[in-house]
């Protein structure tokens, strides 16, 4: 185990990083931030060991830095903290998306160790406040290493995440970013749409779907509260993996017209067994 990390964002997901190390035995652990109130809770509730906010001094003697920022701030970051890495460091991040990612930092941590992760777990809550050192536990994380990335780092990195209670898989970042598009990024956009269509009825329409909302719709309006810019980034960063899912459930729903329409029964059952096995598996491997 590292005996010192830093993170970079202490958010929910980096609050939870830092939780999860330390009950894994990391003895320190510091954190950059540009809220300087994040940083300052994280401290006066045990979770980092600086209170400094920008001083990026305090990654001095890290064995690993995460960073935890929305995907379009890694440059700014990553050119930010690049001079004072210390020798040896693995820089690694927590980032929904991989290719740019990993583009970013070819580009601007110029012979640094950089292997890109994602754990797959959150909340839509925001802040350290709503950190849990339990978020990770059986729960996937994904490593993307670069091509000839160093074997020994990439096994630290591994077993890091294990030691936080997850599975962990290896996978090339265009891979990633495909599963991703259709697993996580394009079920985000399909909740934010629905609920932005309520949003837009008229006004005593929009009061009852308030009032009456179902256990699906509550769902969706689940998802929507999760952080605006980071979904923003993610969007942005991983657009064609995400158009071409839509483009084929944007097919499979024209079918599914066809199907309702013609009153064809049969046709719809089957599609709705396939859904429900599937969430048996999703419930069999412990993902619900």
């Amino acid at each position: 185990m590292f005996k010192k990390i830093g993170i970079i964002g202490i958010g929910m997901i980096g609050g939870s990083v830092a939780l999860a190390a330390r009950a894994a035995g990391v003895k320190f652990i510091t954190a950059l931030d540009v809220n300087a109130d994040n940083v300052l809770w994280a401290h006066q509730h045990g979770m980092i060991d600086n209170v400094q906010h920008d001083n990026v001094a305090v990654l001095d003697g890290a064995e690993l830095v995460i960073v935890a920022v929305p995907v379009r701030s890694y440059e700014k970051v990553f050119t930010q903290i690049a001079p004072h890495l210390p020798p040896g460091v693995i820089v690694s991040d927590v980032g929904s998306t991989k290719r740019g990612v990993m583009a970013a930092a070819e580009k601007f941590l110029p012979g640094a160790t950089f292997i890109g992760g994602h754990p797959i777990a959150g909340l839509e809550k925001h802040g350290p406040q709503h950190a849990d050192a339990t978020l990770f536990q059986n729960r996937w994380c994904v490593i993307t290493p670069p091509d000839g990335a160093d074997s020994e780092a990439v096994r630290k990195l591994f077993d890091f995440w294990h030691a936080l209670g997850s599975h962990v898989e290896i996978m090339t970042p265009h891979h990633h970013d495909r599963v991703l598009a259709i697993t996580s990024h394009l079920p985000q956009l399909i909740a934010r749409t629905i609920v932005g269509t309520a949003a837009d009825l008229e006004d005593e329409l929009q009061d009852e779907v308030i009032k009456f909302s179902a256990g699906g719709f509550r769902d969706f309006t689940r998802m929507a509260a999760a952080d605006p810019v980071m979904w923003r980034d993610i969007f942005l960063d991983n657009g064609d993996a995400v158009l071409e899912m839509l483009q084929r459930l944007s097919e499979d729903i024209a079918l599914m017209q066809k199907r309702i329409r013609a009153g064809d029964a049969d046709a719809l059952e089957a599609v709705f067994t396939r859904a429900r096995n599937i969430r048996q598996r999703v419930i069999e491997a412990k993902q619900a």
